[in-house]
């Protein structure tokens, strides 16, 4: 049985995750660290905290496999070193205690064309953390690289529900990897691989997610 913690549980992909491994019978314990209430669950610890003052010391480090789904915009984010401490420096916090603790796995959400030398600022700090994880030394690390997510958020996105709307149109001239990632499947990527992904990095894209249409 897995105890699995969860960064980001109320956002699209995150509350994915959080159902599925609330259902998956291999997991025996699900620790959610968020800022706001969930639901409870029997199964389920929340730990409410504050993502740039994590605790050093907390019994609920401790656990097999860590799912990381923590985002933001620069719409939601105007200050860079706000955007930055979100994307990039509370990941890297939250891996780096679970792995002090004993986490043998990390499931990482980051997104196509995720590359620390990238010119756009988006893809180049998403790249920056995956190489910074990478580098922590986890047995597994798994990281998912999405393209434009499907699914149905809280926050309202006018941008994001317009591009959804024109990817969704040109679906059967896109590429594989350029289509759009269903929440719940990108979710049940990050679960398999807290839970029993082997050891090494494995990159996983919409390919890898869902089979040929």
């Amino acid at each position: 049985m897995t105890r699995v913690l969860i960064a980001g549980a109320t956002g699209l992909v995150g509350q994915q995750v959080l159902e599925q491994a609330l259902a998956d019978d291999r997991v025996s314990r699900v620790i959610a660290l968020t800022r706001r209430p969930i639901d409870p669950h029997e199964k389920l610890e929340t730990v409410m905290v504050d993502f740039s003052a994590l605790p050093d010391h907390a019994p609920w480090w401790s656990v097999d496999g860590v799912i990381c789904a923590l985002g933001t915009t620069r719409a939601q984010t105007r200050s860079p070193s706000a955007y930055r401490a979100i994307d990039h420096d509370s990941p890297l916090a939250i891996a780096a205690h679970a792995l002090k603790y004993g986490a043998t796995r990390f499931a990482l959400t980051s997104s196509l064309g995720a590359d620390p030398g990238s010119r756009f600022a988006y893809t180049r700090l998403k790249g920056e953390l995956e190489r910074d994880l990478e580098r922590l030394g986890y047995p597994s690390l798994t990281i998912v690289r999405p393209s434009m997510l499907g699914g149905d958020r809280a926050q309202h996105r006018p941008g994001e529900q317009v591009a959804t709307i024109a990817f969704g149109v040109l679906a059967p001239v896109l590429p594989r990897r350029w289509r759009i990632s269903p929440a719940s499947a990108v979710a049940a990527t990050l679960l398999a691989g807290a839970i029993d992904a082997p050891p090494g990095l494995h990159i996983r894209h919409n390919e890898d997610m869902n089979p040929p249409a």
